[in-house]
């Protein structure tokens, strides 16, 4: 099996090491408002919020963040679990319909060693995947392309979650 490399990405991580900021950045950016163009929280529900990654691997990159500062899955309750999966059903239905992917990679990094930036506050990563999308630029010019503005992403993405959640309440009511 052949590996690829991103040591550019230790840079990030070893960022979060120099200095801890006083609040948590994640329980900050829960009060954000959805519906402000300026941000990238995209949805909130009543356990849970998503929001795109300030540091995507892919365009589109969303993370699915309880309310609750909790490090572990452990610790998650039974409806946080259930909220956590709606959500991220959501963000698979709202990515493919705001960009169209043909994949994703849906997983939780725990621990800094697992690749955790923001290890104290759980979150949830759906990173749509194309075919191709590992390219050159990555593996050569430690640099990777992010092909539209986060907050042109953003507003794409609020749109297809305001049109799946109002069918999904439609449907519900019938």
């Amino acid at each position: 099996m052949n590996k690829l490399w991103s040591p550019w990405r230790s840079q990030y991580i070893d960022s979060f090491l120099k200095e801890k900021p006083a609040q948590c950045i994640l329980c900050e950016l829960s009060k954000q408002n959805p519906e402000d163009a300026g941000n990238l929280l995209v949805d909130k529900g009543e356990l849970t919020f998503t929001i795109l990654n300030l540091y995507p691997y892919n365009n589109g990159h969303l993370m699915i963040i309880p309310f609750d500062h909790k490090k572990e899955l452990g610790m998650l309750t039974q409806e946080e679990n259930a909220e956590i999966m709606q959500k991220l059903n959501l963000a698979v239905k709202a990515l493919t319909s705001a960009i169209g992917p043909e994949g994703f990679n849906i997983g939780v990094n725990l621990g800094k060693c697992a690749g955790a930036g923001i290890d104290e506050h759980i979150h949830f990563h759906v990173v749509p995947r194309w075919n191709g999308d590992t390219n050159f630029m990555p593996v050569l010019g430690e640099v990777k392309v992010i092909s539209q503005d986060l907050l042109q992403t953003k507003q794409k993405l609020f749109k297809a979650y305001q049109k799946i959640k109002q069918e999904i309440d439609q449907h519900q009511q019938v």
